[in-house]
């Protein structure tokens, strides 16, 4: 049986071939006339398609595996996944504001336009560390339970 962590980790190796492919396979698009390609586009084509086709595979199972598995109150592990998600997001904004409300406007004379905050620089810093503090345990609780999670077949 394959744990989903193990899954996880060959999602991510087969997207990172796609890319590789990808890469190879637009390097020997075109060559000059009379001059043959260092590989043949059919053969990487292929491995694309083979590649493809496992990665497919892997994401379905992934995502079967994700909706079926129970997590605690946020529901499912899917659903944990996607609280992860906005709590990531929202921390981000919180500490995109407060990097912005904290600017320093430079102003060379008194009839230059003063630029003051709009909101409190430190409570959005705070609710950005508070999220981030959320977004890590939640995600250290979704990082064990991919390593106890059997993989959908």
């Amino acid at each position: 049986m394959t744990k989903l962590a193990e899954a996880l980790i060959l999602r991510a190796d087969a997207q990172k071939r796609l890319a590789q492919l990808r890469g190879r396979l637009l390097r020997v698009a075109t060559v000059q006339d009379g001059e043959t390609p260092v590989e043949d586009p059919r053969v990487l084509l292929r491995s694309i398609d083979q590649t493809s086709s496992t990665l497919l595979d892997l994401i379905q199972r992934i995502n079967q595996t994700n909706s079926q598995t129970a997590f605690g109150e946020a529901g499912t592990l899917a659903d944990a996944l996607a609280q992860r998600d906005i709590l990531s997001q929202r921390a981000a904004v919180y500490r995109q504001l407060a990097e912005q409300a904290s600017a320093t406007n430079v102003r060379y004379s008194l009839s230059e336009i003063k630029m003051v905050p709009t909101v409190e620089v430190q409570e959005m810093q705070r609710q950005a560390d508070q999220l981030a503090i959320e977004y890590r345990e939640l995600d250290a609780s979704i990082q064990a339970a991919n390593w106890t999670v059997e993989l959908v077949e």
